[in-house]
């Protein structure tokens, strides 16, 4: 059985993972509303403006790390069988502080200044923004582990 990581960098495959990634990014933003969501979509917009093509670099370069860091909750899914989308969902705050712990080290040692603002504004709503799209990280996982 291969692990997240080996299935999601494989040189194959991984530039689909990264604009299957920047899709469900680009889905979840635009299906946020009210005041948080006009806050999410207007920061979302700074980053994307600051330079072209910004969004699919960060991806793919966060990537390994969240493959890495996502691999004992696709493990344990992989022993326990199922639907991938209810065992990550049932374990969504794992899966939201696995990949917010990541973004968390590299917004504080960001020299970008409006990036590390942005993301500080956001960051409070952070946990919660990541377990609503748990599912759609977990459709993206299963699609290519399918194709492995």
């Amino acid at each position: 059985m291969a692990d997240l990581k080996s299935i999601l960098t494989d040189p194959a495959r991984r530039q689909q993972v990264v604009k299957d990634a920047e899709r469900l990014l680009d889905d979840e933003v635009a299906a946020k509303s009210g005041l948080s969501g006009l806050a999410i979509k207007g920061a979302f917009k700074v980053v994307k403006g600051m330079k072209p093509g910004m969004i699919p670099d960060v991806v793919d370069g966060l990537l390994d790390d969240f493959a890495t860091r996502l691999d004992p909750i696709y493990q344990a899914h992989v022993a326990k069988g199922g639907s991938i989308v209810d065992n990550f969902t049932a374990r969504k705050g794992d899966v939201a502080d696995a990949l917010l712990g990541i973004t968390d080290d590299r917004a504080n040692r960001t020299r970008h200044t409006t990036l590390r603002s942005a993301y500080q504004q956001l960051r409070p709503q952070g946990k919660k923004n990541v377990e609503e799209a748990v599912a759609g990280i977990a459709r993206l996982i299963d699609k290519h582990a399918r194709t492995a």
